[in-house]
């Protein structure tokens, strides 16, 4: 509540801050307030994001029928942003504060036994030509699925192989840098050094650092707008583009089932430690409203199962195996887009005991503008190797002051 609080506090501050000063009111969905420093010695871009989320999911049965339909609707996702610069506009910032439930969840004695508020927390320093410092909390250089942000989606939510593989959120540094081989030929590289268990861990290093490396490769020049990190061809791109990437991760002595995401591996003596290896190869494309996303993914350990001192299992496992997603879209002239996903995730059924998955989607979305305020919906259907099948069907209204 206390945080809660003053994040209306900021927000009451800004409002009154911009009477004081002269401001440009902005357009719909580049914020709520943008602020200038009297002396042009810092910014603020103040914003605010909000989901609606309805969903209903049939359970196959031993016979072989549909359940009857379970239905959800929540707040999927409310969220308070702040971005600027300080000092100068070689130093910028960005705060985001998750405020709904799905938000804040996942807060354990790690975390205080705290609301985990805190999304991103970072500052980006470009501190010498084309290279830029990241310090603070926010998303690895992971699979591209996760680094798009969930407000950019091109479907109603992530699929299943980020939420499986996914690097997500940590606490370090990057280092980022880009060049041209020639006058369209780009590469950019990402080197990330951070915590390995995760965001908004307060007891310390309770296992061992991981470290991230990604190469992205553009060979017909940078999307509009840096598009490739959107879903959907909004830009409606002339010429076609292409983003082809690798991101190779190491998380040493990890803790968690999924590296720096998932359960503790809490044994008798303390904490299952083990070497992850997690390699991600993705690639972008978009050309004239056609777009077309692919992702692969692979996780392996030294030793996926967690034992207690007398070598007897505790039940959890590091979660090894792989996954791919295959994800295409075409967006009309009246800003109405069809799109389609296939996503297959496999983990390791002798470790894991788990089957595999391969889930079908087809999606419907209309930009009324762009991905600041729009409707998407999207029916799923979810085969599970020797386990019960599902279908799910979704509808979500997205608003982004």
């Amino acid at each position: 509540m206390k945080m809660k609080c003053l994040a209306i506090g900021l927000i009451m501050c800004s409002f009154l801050t911009s009477y004081s000063q002269e401001t440009n009111a902005p357009e719909f969905g580049k914020g709520l307030f943008n602020l200038m420093g009297k002396d042009s010695t810092w910014s603020a871009k103040i914003a605010a994001r909000m989901q609606f989320l309805s969903s209903t999911t049939w359970t196959e049965n031993s016979n072989g029928d549909f359940t009857d339909p379970h239905f959800n609707a929540l707040i999927r996702r409310a969220r308070l942003k702040f971005d600027g610069f300080v000092y100068s506009p070689k130093l910028s910032y960005k705060l985001e504060l998750g405020l709904s439930n799905r938000d804040i969840s996942g807060g354990s004695q790690y975390t205080s036994d705290a609301p985990r508020y805190i999304l991103d927390a970072v500052v980006m320093w470009n501190f010498y030509q084309n290279f830029e410092l990241w310090v603070g909390q926010t998303k690895l250089p992971g699979n591209m699925e996760r680094v798009i942000s969930s407000g950019n989606l091109q479907m109603v939510d992530r699929s299943l192989l980020n939420g499986q593989f996914t690097l997500d959120r940590d606490m370090g540094i990057q280092l980022r840098h880009f060049s041209n081989l020639s006058d369209t030929f780009l590469i950019r590289e990402i080197i990330s050094i951070s915590q390995g268990e995760g965001r908004n861990v307060t007891t310390g290093n309770l296992g061992g650092h991981q470290y991230s490396g990604r190469l992205e490769l553009l060979p017909f020049g940078e999307f509009k707008g840096g598009d490739e990190y959107s879903g959907a061809d909004l830009k409606r791109e002339k010429s076609p583009k292409l983003m082809l990437a690798a991101t190779y991760n190491l998380n040493l002595n990890a803790v968690k089932t999924r590296g720096s995401q998932g359960n503790y591996m809490v044994t008798d003596y303390g904490f299952h430690k083990t070497n992850i290896n997690t390699l991600f190869l993705d690639a972008m494309f978009k050309y004239n409203g056609f777009s077309f996303m692919a992702e692969y993914a692979h996780r392996d350990a030294d030793d996926p199962f967690a034992r207690n001192i007398d070598g007897s299992l505790t039940g959890d496992v590091v979660q090894v195996g792989h996954g791919l997603n295959l994800q295409t879209g075409y967006l009309f002239n009246n800003n109405l887009e069809i799109s389609g996903r296939y996503t297959n995730v496999e983990l390791n059924n002798n470790i894991t005991g788990e089957n595999p998955e391969n889930q079908y989607t087809l999606g419907l979305s209309k930009y009324i503008v762009g991905h600041k305020l729009k409707v998407q919906t999207d029916i799923s259907y979810l085969s599970v190797g020797n386990g019960p099948d599902e279908l799910m069907y979704r509808l979500q209204l997205d608003v982004h002051f």
